[in-house]
């Protein structure tokens, strides 16, 4: 379907028949036409586009011209009328899907070995009992039982500060144990 394009003597024809047919809706456009574009712009992220939206709101306005009680009100409807064909655009945007033979799926990421992950695990509380009692108390609280700091301190009696310096510490211990290395 092709769209008609006006040339410069069959729009300046139409400007002069909607001149005579609403003298009051061509010297509006003319007064308010810029800010009217400015409000278009805000809508629009294409100047393009902002000039698109508001001819059509323009169409629009100059087809219920004749129904409009309050032309002291006309800013308000084209911006409605702006508002509302934009709306509609973007309900109506044009999403593009592809058919292919086969889905795309993704790969599954392997599954970990359980036997490794057990090993792991129990690297892991061998290496957290070699811990002092304290530090231990600490880590099992703050990162197994999954308590903050401050309650771990509630629990165990002893400041927020001396579970921070006990805990790193405690870590620090645990990201030196040479059975842990195959982890990092």
């Amino acid at each position: 379907m092709t769209t008609p394009v006006c040339t410069g003597a069959s729009r300046a024809v139409a400007a002069s028949a909607v001149h005579r047919r609403y003298p009051s809706f061509s010297s509006y456009v003319r007064a308010r036409g810029p800010v009217l574009l400015r409000t278009a712009r805000s809508l629009t992220a294409n100047p393009s586009d902002a000039e698109d939206l508001l001819q059509t709101a323009l169409t629009k306005t100059y087809v219920a011209w004749e129904r409009i009680e309050d032309h002291r009100a006309l800013d308000g409807y084209v911006r409605r009328a702006l508002v509302n064909t934009r709306t509609s655009q973007w309900r109506k945007r044009k999403v593009d899907e592809f058919a292919c033979e086969e889905l795309p799926e993704r790969e599954a990421a392997p599954a970990p070995d359980p036997a490794e992950r057990q090993s792991l695990h129990d690297a892991m509380w061998r290496a957290v009992l070699k811990l002092p009692d304290r530090q231990r108390a600490m880590v099992v609280l703050r990162y197994y039982e999954d308590l903050s700091e401050v309650q771990t301190a509630e629990v165990l009696g002893v400041s927020v500060g001396t579970v921070k310096s006990a805990v790193s510490r405690a870590l620090r211990k645990l990201r030196e144990d040479p059975e842990l290395s195959p982890v990092r």
